[in-house]
């Protein structure tokens, strides 16, 4: 008999993907014992924090790196954009469900409708934006989207990008059922309802080690201001953000050999200035320079945290060693591993373009970085906008072969044994966690997944379903999201 580990599931991290997961978990399996492990003084501050992330509710409606051109092929393929947004419809059912089970407050104090919009200049990026819409225009999940290349159309939809411009040929995109999402509040909010049912919540609290016990399962040893603790569970989540890379490498699983990490710093451009915040109510992406990473598409985008409306433009990226915002200059050396060198090199050899960029980045001088602003409002002021450092972002090195290969998006490692699961990179992020968290349950319970897709359902409606393929039932999912969550449709 195996001896009785101290918790079921050791979450590390207090982030949306920890409070997701142990949501999910509570309902579909609440017998489980569950502590969440947090290094800073409360959850939510490192890449969920609402000053940390654009607040996008990813899906795909006018982030263009989803859908990369192809003249030859014609159309763009919307495939990936489809998929990104589902997953993005399936943590609005989510929260759906939490606000009706009175598991989460108002909507209002976490997500609102800010219409999403793509906007290009020059023939060939207008031409490519026109592809790109009549591939999305038909597509069930995008029902709604306009497109306009008539100047006074645009200066209707966002005056500030249209006032002061001189004749050039633009074009946008623009759809309503956008949204801005708050994923601080979002967190918090899970794990108030998560400590008031019975889940443990350490907060300031590192781990420090990953250990493998005799008796199967894991020790984890963590210190807080009280000293070091070791604790015993069967099974462990690492959603600790770039610090994941660290803590899966301690865990000495085979499947994270060859992995690495490459750290990316965000500033933006801030303004709360009233008079200017009400005259652009969207969230406005266009091309990422030549050479940029596709996380570093240029975006104005209206936020709304604690009720407060600004406006944020950016990002402009940097070179930093640092794994997390909170993190260590030392973070990216104490990643070397003989395993990983390789990788780490040869994506350095194979993109001299973005880390040309990022040099050119980390030089910008805050007026360089306003010049870029005014690209997108030609009227800007100086004087009304702030530039600020967000959050940090760890994109996945992944091995391939004797080298490796940087991928822009999230990575799920999980042991052979499916004892312990974590997640390495960044966008889309915090928009799919409930997809991702699913999965994640998946590895780590897959005898009683099947069991529990009737609970699940319970939460996430369209758990299982290809809503694009069915028009009727992708309808039907945006519509009671958008009541239950006071969203426009």
């Amino acid at each position: 008999m195996s001896e009785r580990k101290d918790y079921d599931l050791i979450l590390i991290g207090g982030g949306i993907m920890s409070a997701t997961l142990a949501v999910v978990l509570r309902k579909i399996h609440p017998e489980l014992r569950m502590l969440a492990l947090e290094r800073l003084e409360d959850v939510a501050l490192e890449s969920s924090n609402a000053w940390n992330n654009a607040g996008t509710g990813h899906a795909a409606l006018c982030e263009l790196n989803y859908m990369p051109d192809d003249p030859k092929r014609g159309l763009p393929s919307p495939a990936k954009a489809i998929s990104i947004n589902q997953q993005f419809q399936e943590s609005r059912e989510f929260w759906a469900s939490l606000v009706k089970l009175g598991m989460m407050k108002s909507p209002e104090t976490f997500i609102h409708t800010v219409p999403h919009m793509t906007f290009v200049r020059g023939e060939k990026d207008v031409d490519y934006l026109k592809r790109r819409f009549e591939s999305l225009r038909t597509q069930p999940l995008f029902e709604g989207m306009e497109f306009s290349e008539d100047v006074n159309q645009i200066r209707n939809w966002v005056p500030l990008l249209i006032e002061g411009r001189m004749d050039e040929k633009i074009a946008a995109t623009r759809i309503v059922q956008g949204t801005d999402v708050d994923y601080g509040q979002v967190t918090r909010q899970m794990f108030e309802w998560l400590e008031s049912n019975q889940v443990s919540v350490s907060r300031g609290t590192e781990v420090q080690k990953i250990r493998r016990t005799k008796g199967g399962g894991w020790n984890i040893s963590a210190k807080s201001s009280e000293g070091t603790h070791q604790i015993t569970a069967d099974k462990v989540f690492v959603g600790a953000g770039g610090w994941a890379l660290k803590l899966l490498q301690d865990s000495k699983i085979p499947e994270i050999r060859g992995y690495g990490t490459f750290p990316v710093s965000g500033h933006f451009l801030k303004t709360t200035n009233p008079a200017i915040v009400a005259r652009h109510e969207a969230k406005v992406y266009t091309q990422a320079a030549v050479g940029a990473p596709p996380m570093s598409m240029p975006h104005l985008d209206m936020r709304i945290i604690d009720g407060k409306k600004s406006l944020l433009f950016g990002p402009f990226a940097g070179l930093n060693p640092k794994f997390l915002k909170h993190g260590s200059y030392l973070d990216l050396p104490k990643s070397l591993r003989p395993a990983n060198i390789f990788p780490y090199l040869t994506v350095a050899l194979k993109n001299l373009g973005l880390v040309r960029y990022l040099v050119s980045e980390v030089t910008k001088t805050e007026a360089k970085k306003f010049e870029s602003l005014k690209q997108f409002i030609p009227l800007a002021d100086a004087k009304d906008w702030e530039l600020y450092e967000a959050g940090q972002r760890a994109q996945v090195i992944k091995p391939r072969g004797l080298g490796g290969v940087l991928e822009f998006g999230t990575e799920l490692i999980s042991s052979k044994d499916g004892s312990l699961a974590g997640l390495l990179g960044a966008s889309p992020g915090a928009s799919v966690a409930v997809r991702v968290m699913l999965e994640v349950i998946q590895k780590l319970y897959p005898n009683e997944f099947t069991e529990s897709a009737k609970a699940i359902r319970d939460l996430v409606p369209s758990f299982g379903i290809d809503l694009n393929s069915n028009p009727s039932k992708a309808g039907q999912s945006l519509r009671a999201t958008a009541e239950a969550l006071k969203l426009q449709a």
